[in-house]
């Protein structure tokens, strides 16, 4: 792993507590993983006033090569599609440049009073379309 800050990626460790008892990461800490790299991509939007809230639509896990303990791996969120009203991440997580999962998840943005769908704002779409694969 590199030493280059990159908001797209993060590094994590394997720990002991996410291993199941054939040695494998537990399918889950796969999804907390992607969670915890795409929260720190999400830090670096930009500033708004009157941000929506986002949640979750959809999840899904492509398992490629079991992760085990004390791997290094990295995660990458890249945009995968950005909609009037949702914003598609992929993140895929590799261990020495070998795929081992890819987590897809679809945001929708909501008002924060009504938690209606509503569009996404201008500055994190412009922002967004940088991520763009």
């Amino acid at each position: 792993m590199d030493d280059t800050e990159r908001v797209e990626v993060t590094d994590i460790r394997v720990p002991y507590r996410d291993i199941d008892m054939t040695g494998r990461l537990h399918n889950a800490a796969y999804l907390a993983y992607a969670e915890t790299a795409l929260s720190h991509f999400w830090r670096y939007r930009p500033p708004l006033e009157d941000e929506p809230y986002f949640h979750a639509t959809k999840i899904e896990l492509r398992l490629h090569e079991a992760l085990r303990l004390d791997d290094e791996a990295r995660l990458t969120v890249r945009i995968d599609k950005i909609g009037g009203k949702s914003i598609g991440f992929n993140v895929a997580i590799e261990r020495d440049k070998t795929l081992c999962a890819e987590v897809e998840i679809i945001w929708v943005a909501n008002d924060p009073e009504t938690a209606d769908p509503v569009g996404l704002p201008e500055d994190i779409r412009d922002w967004l379309y940088g991520y763009l694969k």
